[in-house]
């Protein structure tokens, strides 16, 4: 299955020692320090240690390789269904991040990757919420079809609040807010860029914070946007410049030209 934050899985407390420390580090942009801590012996957590590598390549755009092997190790891990349908949603988001990225086209395989997930994962099972919001992600992002992505997410949404999975909201909430957005609806979009915030806050996940402030700003008014702006600003600088493609969002736009 894929880690998020759920209990057991480092962001509650009674959690596993060892999960705790995943959290902490991943939730801190160390994903390599994370990986470091899992022995990938067995399916499980070789699926762990894969997905923190692949989320490293789309906040940094670095790592690919190591990402692949993780991947690969995770993939000859798998025996059941539900193993190989979630190192298959993997596979689909590493090759979603190249191409959204500009490192290499790799559409067709992200596709495959979430098709063949989609036939190994039944509804309901951990993992399914999260592939349908990474099918979410290529409607909007590679086929630019928002009507297809609003349904994948709020597939996602229903998952993620049956299964308790606090992370996967946030990110749900956020990806709807920006639907909301496109299409003028403030009000809508101002509610669910707040709820992603306050879930990022409540878990302490700093690297999603930034991102979560400044979507939030571009609902708000002045002076309230730039504060919003500077403390996303402030915590994408302390985490050194992570996630890379905030910055273009936190640059100030060049004044206007006067006559």
């Amino acid at each position: 299955m894929a880690h998020t934050a759920m209990s057991g899985t480092g962001t509650t407390a009674g959690d596993d020692p060892l999960q705790t420390a995943v959290w902490r580090l991943r939730s801190r942009a160390c994903w390599a320090d994370a990986a470091a801590l899992i022995q990938p012996r067995a399916a499980g957590p070789a699926l762990q240690r894969a997905s923190l590598l692949v989320e490293r390549c789309l906040y940094t755009e670095q790592g690919w390789a190591e990402a692949e092997d993780a991947l690969r190790t995770a993939e000859a891990l798998a025996q059941s269904d539900d193993e190989r349908g979630a190192a298959a949603c993997e596979r689909g988001q590493l090759a979603y991040a190249a191409t959204l990225l500009g490192v290499r086209d790799r559409a067709d395989e992200a596709r495959a990757a979430l098709g063949r997930a989609a036939a190994l994962l039944a509804p309901g099972v951990p993992g399914r919420a999260l592939l349908d919001f990474r099918r979410g992600l290529l409607a909007e992002n590679l086929a630019h079809a928002p009507q297809a992505a609003r349904a994948a997410y709020r597939r996602a949404h229903a998952g993620a609040t049956a299964q308790n999975d606090a992370l996967l909201l946030s990110f749900t909430w956020r990806h709807l807010a920006g639907l909301a957005l496109r299409e003028g609806e403030l009000a809508e979009a101002r509610h669910g860029f707040a709820e992603s915030l306050r879930i990022r806050e409540e878990l302490g996940y700093l690297v999603g914070t930034a991102p979560a402030l400044a979507s939030l700003a571009d609902t708000e008014a002045e002076p309230e946007a730039s504060r919003l702006r500077a403390e996303a600003g402030r915590l994408f600088r302390l985490l050194g410049g992570v996630p890379l493609w905030l910055a273009d969002q936190l640059t100030p736009a060049p004044p206007a030209a006067t006559a």
